[in-house]
């Protein structure tokens, strides 16, 4: 078998067999098979596509060109949520105990943030104490003991995935839905759960711009996952404003307990109730959705979800103290206050410049050896829907630069809001579930 003739055959519009794919993957994650090689077919896959089964296939062999985390110690069954990312998005740190406190095991493995703020890693890493790298015997037994474990992914998982990721960023080759989704699904398959939820984000903060590329990119998803044997979900949510009011690791931490606490922001309540009931409906926990979502309400009013979410801290080093006072966490020097310069009704907030906004502030990362602030950040005091007086507060500035580095980011903040004279109706923050 040659490499130039599954080149030219995907160039020409023909479906690849496994064993082309299989040879595609093994040859290119061993080194026999260049990079102008790999590009060459990586571009031929954006103009002619693959259908499911090739697309099935391709995320099988990426997941298992490394380990694949055996997690058949775990007693019981085991679910998975991922989330596209998005501006403000702590949701693993709500649900992973939520579902947990059902006696449901989350066993969870998840990123650094490389953008606008970090990742669920780095946000949990914000509590002081808590390790995110921790090996596979006690992973395991933190999932059986707590029900409830997240980590960082580990250099041995789906090579094939870092590899192409990295040549699709240099080579115009980022939008093509087939690859998007076997790098996000071969990553959550080698993790070996169950059930997999799949938070797909659509809008201004989001990857996938329009609901109609998002609904593509999340059936794709979901056609994966139950092809290879695993019962796949997704939702289909509005990023077209950042999702609740903190973005920022520390800030986003305590927004998190605050909702364990049942005095969440509405949007991100809403969201984290849903997901939560798919996530037991899928795990057989409840007969249906709907049935789900009083009994969630009482596991928070209970406080059993926030001592899920102490216990796994606990479990991992963090000092629980934080989480019970989080007056302890350290504080930004500068807390400046963004006022509106006009009055009427907030429209729409550009997550990604409030995102970027944030980051210039010092919570997320330009390169990936950036440093984060823990401590920097945005918390908005209006959403989308809300009515402002000029001279009212729009949002707050946490961050310990200079005046002279963060006085343009507050500009970009005050910008990000949009408003008009009329009153206007706020979407729900789920826009469909597809299954």
């Amino acid at each position: 078998m040659r490499m130039i003739d599954i080149i030219t055959k995907k160039r020409d519009g023909h479906i690849l067999t496994e064993e082309e794919i299989k040879f595609f993957i093994k040859g290119y994650v061993d080194e026999s098979i260049p990079d102008y090689q790999a590009s060459a077919l990586l571009m031929a896959i954006i103009f002619r596509g693959m259908n499911k089964e090739e697309t099935a296939i391709l995320t099988r062999e990426m997941m298992l060109s490394g380990d694949v985390i055996d997690l058949s110690h775990i007693k019981g069954i085991k679910v998975d949520k991922h989330s596209t990312g998005g501006v403000g998005d702590k949701t693993s740190l709500v649900l992973g105990p939520l579902v947990a406190s059902f006696g449901v095991k989350v066993a969870k493995m998840s990123g650094r943030g490389l953008g606008h703020t970090g990742g669920t890693i780095d946000k949990l890493e914000s509590i002081p104490g808590t390790q995110t790298s921790i090996d596979r015997k006690t992973f395991i037994d933190q999932v059986n003991t707590v029900g409830c474990a997240i980590i960082g992914q580990t250099g041995r998982i789906v090579p094939a995935d870092k590899k192409l990721y990295a040549l699709r960023d240099v080579t115009g080759t980022v939008e093509s839905i087939p690859l998007i989704a076997a790098s996000i699904m071969s990553k959550k398959l080698a993790a070996d759960s169950n059930t997999i939820l799949l938070d797909v984000k659509f809008g201004s903060g989001a990857f996938m711009k329009t609901l109609d590329d998002a609904r593509i990119l999340a059936q794709t998803m979901v056609d994966i996952g139950n092809h290879l044997g695993r019962d796949t979900r997704a939702i289909l949510t509005d990023m077209d404003q950042p999702l609740g009011l903190a973005i920022g690791n520390t800030l986003e931490v305590i927004e998190a307990v605050e909702t364990l606490h049942g005095k969440g922001p509405k949007d991100f309540v809403e969201l984290c109730y849903h997901a939560a009931a798919i996530m037991l409906e899928q795990a057989k926990v409840v007969k249906n959705y709907e049935e789900a979502l009083p009994l969630i309400e009482a596991k928070i009013k209970s406080g059993e979800a926030f001592n899920v979410f102490k216990a796994m801290i606990k479990a991992q080093g963090g000092d629980v103290a934080y989480l019970d006072n989080v007056e302890l966490f350290e504080k930004a020097k500068h807390v400046i206050e963004v006022k509106s310069s006009k009055t009427g009704y907030v429209t729409h907030i550009n997550s990604l410049d409030i995102g970027i906004g944030a980051m210039k502030l010092g919570a997320g990362r330009r390169t990936k050896d950036d440093t984060i602030d823990m401590s920097a950040g945005v918390v908005l005091n209006k959403k989308v829907g809300d009515h402002v007086k000029k001279g009212e507060l729009l949002c707050r500035a946490y961050t310990n630069k200079k005046e002279s580095e963060y006085r343009e980011v507050l500009i970009q903040l005050h910008d990000a809001f949009e408003f008009s004279d009329k009153e206007i109706t706020v979407a729900p923050i789920i826009h469909e579930y597809i299954r």
